[in-house]
């Protein structure tokens, strides 16, 4: 089988990963979390998190036609490490929602036209009506983070984004709309195993990236990156909410749990919904465990 990009991932898993990283993927068992920091050591029983899913998929239609009854609208901000499981968790919020409501935000790289015009313009223009879902797989914090590593924006640029930011979101809500920041933290050794089962799934091949590629050797680049947007971006009237995605049965529930709570709707059901847990996901101190 040929593998994308000439097999860069499985290189650098051979050449350039830290041994610590290597040694973890190679010695790990089935199930185990491979992050020491992580508080479980093996991931959720599939048998547990299908129950816990099964009675949180109620609760999401549920608040669906709430919303679409009282024309409230909903933004979700899925931000995180590449492999992080943003698109899984989307789709697991998504699954039994009615599409004509509630849809998913995943831009491509600006177009020549988009590029000229104000940064936050190509978001706003895909924001929810009344009684509609917007979920963003990636937004506007690409410029504090991606386009910031790689050298995509000027500095002046990226200042210029911070400037503006805190507004911008205070605006999202002012208008009264619901407005969530979530963000998926998983682990370097996680990360690159997800990378190099995708790299060795035809079926999986499609969602890697050269950005992928590029971004291994760049971890401590992205920590910094993302250390500073969560200190100058986590604010009161739009905050962050962390979740550590290792287990990505755990950051699903997490994620999905963080939504209904933050939604009134008819017909909630606190039980259901259950407690979120506290030792994966909460504010940006998390990722420093």
């Amino acid at each position: 089988m040929t593998l994308p990009f000439d097999g860069a991932i499985s290189r650098y898993f051979r050449e350039g990963a830290p041994n610590e990283v290597r040694k973890a993927i190679e010695t790990a068992g089935k199930d185990e979390i491979m992050t020491a920091s992580y508080p479980y050591r093996e991931e959720m029983k599939g048998k547990e998190y299908e129950r816990q899913m099964e009675a949180l998929q109620i609760e999401l239609a549920k608040m669906q036609a709430g919303l679409k009854a009282s024309g409230k609208r909903l933004i979700v901000v899925f931000e995180g490490r590449d492999a992080a499981g943003k698109g899984g968790t989307i789709k697991a919020v998504t699954e039994n929602m009615n599409p004509r409501q509630a849809y998913v935000v995943a831009l491509s790289k600006p177009t020549e036209r988009e590029s000229q015009q104000w940064y936050f313009q190509r978001y706003v223009d895909w924001f929810p009506a009344k009684g509609e879902v917007a979920l963003y797989d990636r937004s506007w914090y690409n410029r504090a983070m991606i386009e910031h590593v790689f050298g995509f924006c000027k500095p002046e640029e990226r200042a210029k984004f911070f400037k503006q930011l805190p507004e911008f979101e205070q605006m999202i809500a002012d208008e009264g709309i619901i407005f969530l920041k979530i963000w998926l933290e998983v682990g370097r050794a996680e990360q690159l195993k997800r990378f190099l089962d995708r790299e060795g799934d035809l079926l999986k091949q499609w969602k890697l990236s050269q950005i992928d590629v590029d971004g291994l050797a760049k971890w401590d680049d992205y920590c910094a990156a993302i250390d500073e947007t969560m200190e100058k971006t986590h604010f009161r009237h739009a905050p962050w909410t962390v979740i550590l995605s290792d287990d990505k049965k755990r950051a699903r529930i997490a994620a999905i749990q963080t939504i209904l709570g933050s939604v009134d709707y008819p017909g909630k059901d606190a039980a259901a919904i259950g407690k979120i847990d506290g030792n994966i996901c909460g504010g940006p101190k998390l990722r420093k465990g």
